[in-house]
């Protein structure tokens, strides 16, 4: 068995032999389940194929179109001057056929410095009928989630970039006849993040290219559902990774990653001894800027509770001759904080200037589903512009 054959079935038996279980998050707090939730959850999904098949990863991952989602700072990476990225994500398909997550990206590389990209996410929640008796005729409401962003990436090195992103979030949820505005709610967030790609380097039997990346995303204020004054935080968080590409030789390749993510949210707790948590308590009236510090160190349970809410991600991608990819990834939170613990497989192909990604999630939760289990995903991307720039 070759150094390739050798290395790609240790990276396959080592990521599959994980436990795969998964459960879905609370709605509300409590005070045993200290699972941290927010407002617009959708920002967090992920919403294209190839980082869906690497256990939910893209902050150090190599430059691709979707590289708006996770680290916008790579797009000064890209080989190919622009690009169209088109993904399609059935969700919860056990219990509707209808609730769906699109996404549509574009990115330009300007010149070998500096690029622009915007993307477009749109979260359906399928057709609600409302109706106050059964005899009474239904009106049909469908709730949409969707987020609208720009971002701008400068090359600082030939190693080293950044980028800052603006987002603008509206979240229409309320429906007519409940109470209240039936308005929808709106917000707006911030992302800062950096990427560091390594010269390519001569080792003992191939060559090898490290990777780095961080961000913090989501940076803004919290969004308002009703008039009631309560808010809830948007999914600010925190993520960096790093990775190593093993370069065989012109047809073999194998990148592996690793990505640690925290929520910049305050843990759930009974601050004020009244037996619940709602809001008066901190988890709902800290502010959301000192929050992004706060949060490091607000767990009641320690330094051991602060670990758990930080969720990690190991992922594989073996590309040959540049035209067919297989990937591996598992991605695990503490099981105090959400329990999502799956197995992703994915598979890419690049034909000429387009490339088709599609993934899978395993999750065996012992009568908990995952909402993305046995669910197969898409993306389409197409390539082009009169430039190609060489990078090594």
């Amino acid at each position: 068995m070759n150094v390739i054959n050798r290395f790609i079935f240790f990276t396959i038996l080592g990521i599959i032999s994980f436990p795969l279980f998964s459960q879905d998050q609370p709605d509300t707090p409590s005070i045993e389940d200290r699972a941290i939730t927010t407002g617009v959850p959708f920002l967090l999904i992920a919403g294209d194929a190839r980082s869906a098949g690497m256990g939910d990863q893209g902050v150090a991952t190599s430059v691709d179109a979707y590289s708006q989602q996770w680290n916008p700072a790579k797009y000064v990476f890209s080989e190919t001057q622009q690009g169209i990225g088109l993904s399609y994500t059935p969700y919860l398909r056990e219990l509707a056929d209808d609730i769906n997550l699109g996404q549509l990206t574009y990115f330009n590389r300007i010149n070998r410095r500096s690029a622009f990209a915007g993307s477009l996410r749109v979260f359906g929640l399928g057709g609600v009928d409302l109706r106050q008796t059964p005899e009474q005729v239904p009106q049909q409401v469908e709730p949409t989630e969707l987020s609208l962003d720009g971002s701008y990436a400068l090359r600082l090195s030939e190693t080293f970039s950044m980028a800052v992103t603006g987002r603008y979030i509206r979240s229409d949820l309320q429906f007519p006849g409940s109470g209240g505005d039936a308005t929808a709610a709106n917000s707006f967030s911030a992302d800062i993040s950096a990427f560091y790609r390594g010269e390519e380097k001569f080792y003992k039997n191939f060559n090898g290219r490290w990777r780095f990346g961080a961000k913090i995303g989501n940076i803004g204020p919290k969004i308002k559902y009703d008039d009631a004054g309560n808010e809830n935080f948007i999914p600010t968080n925190f993520k960096v990774g790093t990775g190593f590409d093993f370069i065989f030789d012109a047809n073999n390749t194998i990148s592996t990653s690793v990505e640690f993510n925290k929520l910049l949210v305050p843990t759930p707790k009974d601050t004020n001894d009244d037996g619940v948590i709602n809001q008066q308590d901190d988890f709902f009236t800290t502010n959301e800027f000192s929050a992004i510090f706060s949060s490091w160190g607000d767990a009641p349970g320690g330094l051991s509770e602060e670990l758990k809410e930080i969720t990690w991600s190991l992922a594989a991608e073996y590309w040959y001759q540049d035209s067919f990819a297989f990937r591996l990834g598992y991605f695990n939170e503490s099981q105090e904080k959400g329990f999502r613990q799956f197995a992703t497989l994915g598979a890419g192909f690049k034909f000429s200037r387009i490339n088709i990604d599609t993934s899978y999630l395993f999750s065996t939760a012992q009568g908990v589903q995952n909402p993305l289990e046995g669910t197969l995903r898409f993306s389409l991307t197409f390539n082009f512009g009169e430039d190609t720039y060489i990078e090594y």
